[in-house]
C-alpha cells in the first residue's frame, strides 16, 4: 500500500448511515475531536437519502448506557427522541418444552448479576444443592430483579442519576428515530454529512480502496474508510473481496416478519423485558415501546414457509394484527473472515449479523466502534491495527455464536423439526460442546470466559443455562461447600428485598413518563 503522508491518517470516510454509520461518527468525533481541534480527524459520513432505515423497533444491551454517556447524549433526550423504555432482561416463553407440557413454561435472563454481599459465598454452586429451596429457579434466587419485572417496575427511580439505577439495565426504542438521533447529534459533534448515491468503489495500485464516485458529490477520498453500507458490505465485500462465512448450519433462522402494533389504550402497562416466544419454526419477539409494540417473527425458511409464519405471528398477536402489513427481512447469517482490509474495516451488517435472539446487533456495533476508536491508526500503520481488530471481532462473534446457540440445542422439545434439529450434536460448535462437557460436573465459572472477547458476563450464561433446566452434578461435600447455612441466610434475605423493591420502584409506565416530562422541560 502506498505511503500515506507524514500527518498520516487525517479523514475519514463513513460509506452508510443508520446506527452503525452515525454511532463510528459520534465515537470518532469525541475520541478524536473535529474540525480545528490540535490533532483532530475530519470525518465525514456519505449516504443516499432514497435508502431508508428498518426502523422495526430494537433490543440493547446494558453495554448502551456506558455508549451513550460516552459520546455524549442523556438519558432524558434519548428516552424521548427514541420513544425508549427501559429493558431489565428476556423472558423466553416455551423455549424448554412445548406449550401445555408439564413444567416450567418459561424462564427469565435478568441483566442485574448474583447478589453477592462482600465475604459472601458464590451463590450458584449452593443454588444447585437446593440452597434455595426446592423449584425457585436461579434468576429468581439469585436476584431481585425477575420480581420487579414481573410487577411492571422499572429499574431505577426518578431521583436516580442517568444511566444509574439499584438494578441493572439496557433499553428498548425505535431504530429509525436512534439513527435520527445519532445523525443530528454527530453533526453537532462537527461530522460532515453528505448527501449522496455510491455508484461505484475504485481501489488503488495496492488494491486498498482508492475513492468513492457518487452521483451527487463526485469523488470521495479519505485516508481510511468505514464501511456501513449493511447486508451489501459494498466495500469490505464488494471490492475488497472479505469472504462471507455463512452460519446457517449453526444458528437456523434466516427471515423475519415484523408488525408495528398498537396499544388496546394509552396507559396500557409496558413489560420492562423483551419476550420472545418459541414457535413451531423460530420465535417471536415482542418489544413494548412508550406508545406501540413492536412484535416480529424470526424463522427458519428450511423449516416453514412465509405464508405459514404470516399466520403464527398473526396468531401470537391477535385481533390488533387486523389491518396491519408485516415487513419481511431476509437475514444473512454470518460474519466476515476479515472485518479490516488495508484502509477499509468494517461496521455493522457489512462486517456480520447473528439473529436478535440476545440483542448482539447493537452490542457489536459499539464494539467495533470503540475499537475503530481505540486502535485508530493515526500513523497510517494499518496492519497491526488490522490484525488485533480482527482478532477481537472473530472471537467475539463466535462466542456470541455459542451463546445464541446455547439456547436452542438444550431443548427438551420434540414437537417440531426446527427443535430437533436444533439439538443435533452436528449443528452445535466444537467450543459449545466442550463447555457444556465440563458443565455437566461443575457450574460455569468466570474462568471458563476471556473477558475482552467476550459480549455476555458469566451470569448470562448461568442464567440461560439453568433456565434450560441443563443438569449439572456436583459432586459436593463439606469441604466444597462448607458455607450452606450462609448461602441459605441470603438467598432468603434476597427475596426480602425484593418485596422492599417492590414498594420503592416506580411504575415502568410512569418512570418512562417521568423522563419524557424531563425532557420536554429541558426544552423549553
Amino acid at each position: 500500500m502506498k505511503t500515506l503522508p507524514k500527518e498520516g491518517v487525517k479523514q475519514v470516510l463513513i460509506v452508510g448511515g443508520g446506527t452503525a454509520g452515525w454511532l463510528t461518527a459520534c465515537f470518532l468525533a469525541k475520541q478524536l475531536g473535529t474540525g480545528a481541534d490540535a490533532g483532530a480527524v475530519r470525518v465525514t459520513l456519505v449516504e443516499s437519502k432514497d435508502i431508508g432505515i428498518i426502523g422495526v423497533g430494537e433490543g440493547t444491551f446494558p453495554s448502551i448506557r456506558g455508549t451513550l454517556a460516552t459520546i455524549g447524549i442523556d438519558e432524558a433526550r434519548f428516552i424521548r427522541e427514541c420513544t425508549g423504555t427501559f429493558k431489565q432482561g428476556i423472558r423466553f416463553n416455551h423455549w424448554v418444552r412445548e406449550p401445555g407440557a408439564a413444567g416450567a413454561d418459561h424462564y427469565f435472563h435478568p441483566f442485574s448479576l448474583p447478589s453477592q454481599r462482600p465475604g459472601g459465598p458464590e451463590l450458584l454452586p449452593y443454588w444447585l444443592q437446593g440452597a434455595a429451596g426446592p423449584g425457585v429457579a436461579f434468576a429468581a434466587a439469585a436476584t431481585m430483579q425477575k420480581r420487579v419485572a414481573d410487577a411492571a417496575r422499572a429499574p431505577k427511580r426518578p431521583g436516580d442519576a442517568d444511566f444509574a439505577g439499584p438494578l441493572n439495565y439496557a433499553y428498548h426504542f425505535d431504530a429509525g428515530k436512534f439513527a435520527a438521533l445519532l445523525c443530528t447529534h454527530a453533526q453537532a459533534l462537527g461530522v460532515q454529512h453528505v448527501q449522496a448515491t455510491v455508484e461505484r468503489v475504485a481501489l488503488d495500485e495496492d488494491g486498498a480502496i482508492g475513492a468513492i464516485h457518487t452521483t451527487e458529490a463526485g469523488v470521495l477520498t479519505a485516508d481510511l474508510y468505514i464501511d456501513c453500507t449493511g447486508f451489501r458490505a459494498a466495500l469490505i465485500g464488494e471490492a475488497l473481496g472479505s469472504r462471507f462465512r455463512n452460519i446457517n448450519d449453526v444458528l437456523f433462522v434466516d427471515r423475519a416478519l415484523a408488525m408495528q402494533v398498537p396499544y388496546d389504550r394509552p396507559d396500557a402497562p409496558i413489560p420492562s423485558y423483551t419476550i420472545a416466544t418459541a414457535h413451531e419454526a423460530g420465535w417471536t419477539w415482542d418489544i413494548g415501546l412508550h406508545q406501540r409494540r413492536g412484535i416480529g417473527y424470526v424463522y427458519s425458511s428450511r423449516h416453514t414457509d412465509d405464508t405459514r409464519a404470516e399466520q403464527v405471528l398473526r396468531g401470537y398477536i391477535g385481533k390488533a394484527a387486523e389491518g396491519l402489513t408485516p415487513r419481511q427481512l431476509k437475514l444473512n447469517v454470518g460474519y466476515r473472515e476479515q472485518h479490516w482490509v488495508k484502509n477499509c474495516v468494517a461496521v455493522g451488517l457489512s462486517g456480520g449479523f447473528l439473529e436478535p435472539l440476545e440483542s448482539s446487533g447493537i452490542g457489536l456495533i459499539e464494539t467495533a466502534a470503540y475499537l475503530v476508536s481505540y486502535l485508530f491508526p493515526h500513523d497510517g500503520d494499518f496492519a497491526p491495527v488490522a490484525k488485533v481488530y480482527n482478532q477481537m471481532m472473530s472471537a467475539r462473534y463466535e462466542r456470541i455464536v455459542d451463546f445464541v446457540k446455547l439456547h436452542y440445542c438444550l431443548t427438551q422439545r420434540k414437537d417440531h423439526a426446527f427443535w430437533t434439529d436444533n439439538t443435533d450434536p452436528a449443528s452445535i460448535p466444537d467450543s459449545l460442546r466442550d463447555k457444556l462437557a465440563m458443565w455437566r460436573q461443575r457450574a460455569p465459572h468466570r474462568m471458563d470466559f476471556v473477558v475482552d472477547y467476550e459480549m455476555y458476563p458469566p451470569s448470562s450464561w448461568q442464567y440461560v443455562l439453568y433456565g434450560m433446566e441443563y443438569a449439572t452434578g456436583l459432586y459436593a461435600n463439606a469441604r466444597t461447600l462448607p458455607r450452606m447455612e450462609e448461602a441459605r441466610q441470603e438467598f432468603a434475605m434476597i427475596g426480602q428485598m425484593s418485596q422492599r423493591a417492590l414498594a420503592d420502584l416506580p411504575d415502568h409506565r410512569a418512570m418512562v413518563e417521568h423522563l419524557l416530562q424531563r425532557g420536554e422541560r429541558k426544552i423549553a
